[in-house]
């Protein structure tokens, strides 16, 4: 074995012996080899990759390629280097962002492997408790994986707590595929609320794996592989939650002011929602300061809104609650952009901080409602179940009543696909989720070329233009070159 091999098995040791220190109690998780003794046991090592999750997640990192989307920037100098390569759509296999993440999310995903392992075989007298462990598992691994193909297209699929330091990347559709394995034994493991936790699933129900299931086949549907049957499948297992939302305590809620308020952390509308707690020190460290310019609050100066996207924002309620229409941002001094509430929270929300207890709402009911209403529409279903999801977002946006119909904001004629996909567009600024979906659809250059971003406002110019390439062959951020380094394997060129 090579020195860098040798190195590489030395870190994932250490890791073993030192993720218990990431749990809520650092006495209280267990990820260690091993077989698990008891469920307490099984318990604590789900735990245990939870505080991977949450150390992972509370940096801006783990969604590092949002800011290739046409809704969001970042500032167009200080130290956001590594955001400006993803915002300009030109990633180097360096990006200290890229290998952090990857790093990251792959020790979360050796971990699970470690913990599904080390419940084989157990004898237990409460099998729901075991199969709520164990689809828990799968349900976490498989949401992992598709994080990370959402970021780099083709990735390994490490399937066991034993490094492959040898391991191949897999075809794109051996990647889905095994999300769609591990999903589906989560949802038929799942019970349809996860007993004992908060509102908006912080631990996943069956609900919530469908959930994830019909943002698989969306992508699935989509560039590279444009599997239009995949359509079908997004359209059924969306629908399956819709149909019991009720039962998996998901729900719009009827004000989306309020769905970005601390007090309101915990809500119906997440279908997954990875949770923090400040007070304990395991705060969230995305928002808050990190959306205002250094002469605001005394911003970080991270996230900030594209000026065209918000020009073209329709005008309204959802207009309101996604930016913070209250400052002067045309006269900020440090860079002109405008200031997401999503973001730095409601007028008075947030604290001046950069670490906060605001959860994570990974995926929201809304979008299932949208993936319906598009999926349904792409498959040539465009039934009144499929309207009505979509109607039910933009009522909502018009500060409606999102439950009762009105006509003077329905719609139910017309082409149901592209209005689900326009609604997407403004109901997730913000929301890191814009790109994937000019990726799937192939309309990166449409929305990302100098025509599409240059402000109405022509005093404005646009802070970080496009240096890279808009084609297909740039959509996915390269794998971290190090990765390549210590394994050939990893490069998609061998």
């Amino acid at each position: 074995m090579g020195t860098a091999k040798i190195a590489l098995a030395l870190i994932v040791a250490f890791f073993f012996q030192s993720c218990a220190d990431l749990d809520e109690d650092p006495t209280q998780s267990q990820l260690a080899p091993g077989q698990f003794s008891s469920l307490e046991d099984f318990n604590l090592g789900v735990t245990g990759v939870y505080g991977k999750l949450r150390t992972a997640a509370q940096w801006t990192t783990f969604n590092v390629f949002g800011w290739a989307g046409d809704d969001m920037t970042t500032h167009k100098a200080l130290n956001k280097a590594p955001f400006r390569e993803y915002d300009q759509m030109n990633v180097s296999g360096d990006n200290p962002r890229s290998l952090s993440n990857w790093n990251d999310v792959f020790s979360m995903i050796r971990a699970v492997n470690t913990v599904i392992e080390s419940a084989e075989g157990m004898n237990v007298t409460d099998q729901d408790g075991y199969n709520r462990l164990l689809g828990e598992s799968y349900f976490l691994r498989g949401t992992l994986f598709l994080h990370m193909s959402r970021i780099h297209g083709r990735i390994p699929l490490p399937l066991t707590s034993v490094p492959d330091f040898d391991i191949a990347l897999a075809s794109q559709e051996e990647v889905y595929v095994q999300i769609e394995k591990d999903l589906l034994l989560a949802e038929s493991l799942l019970p349809e609320i996860y007993p004992g936790v908060e509102q908006g699933a912080p631990r996943p129900n069956k609900g919530s794996a469908q959930a994830i299931l019909s943002r698989l086949y969306m992508n699935w549907a989509g560039f590279p592989l444009k599997d239009n049957a995949k359509y079908t499948d997004a359209a059924s297992v969306a629908k399956k939650v819709i149909d019991n939302h009720s039962a998996h305590g998901f729900e719009l809620l009827s004000d989306l002011n309020n769905l970005w308020k601390v007090e309101n952390r915990f809500n119906k509308e997440s279908v997954w929602t990875i949770a923090y707690n400040n007070p304990a020190n395991l705060g969230n460290r995305k928002y808050g300061i990190l959306g205002y310019p250094s002469d605001v609050e005394g911003g970080w100066s991270e996230t900030f809104a594209e000026v065209r996207f918000f020009e073209d924002f329709p005008e309204g309620p959802r207009k309101e609650a996604t930016y913070r229409t209250d400052l002067d941002w045309k006269n900020f001094k440090d860079q002109v952009q405008p200031v997401f509430t999503k973001i730095a929270g409601p007028l008075g929300d947030l604290p001046s901080q950069w670490s906060t207890d605001r959860n994570d709402f990974y995926m929201r009911y809304a979008e299932v409602l949208l993936n319906y209403a598009e999926a349904s529409g792409r498959s040539g279903n465009n039934g009144a179940d499929a309207w009505e999801a979509l109607n039910k977002i933009r009522r909502r946006a018009a500060g409606k009543p999102h439950n009762i119909p009105d006509p003077s904001i329905d719609v139910t004629s017309g082409n149901l696909a592209e209005l689900a996909f326009t609604e997407r567009k403004w109901e997730f600024a913000g929301e890191y989720l814009r790109y994937n979906d000019l990726v799937r659809m192939e309309r990166v250059e449409e929305a990302l070329n100098d025509s599409a971003r240059t402000p109405l406002d022509p005093n404005i110019p646009i802070a970080n233009p496009v240096l890279g390439s808009l084609s297909t062959d740039n959509y996915y951020a390269p794998i971290p070159q190090i990765e390549i380094d210590l394994n050939p394997n990893l490069d998609p060129n061998n």
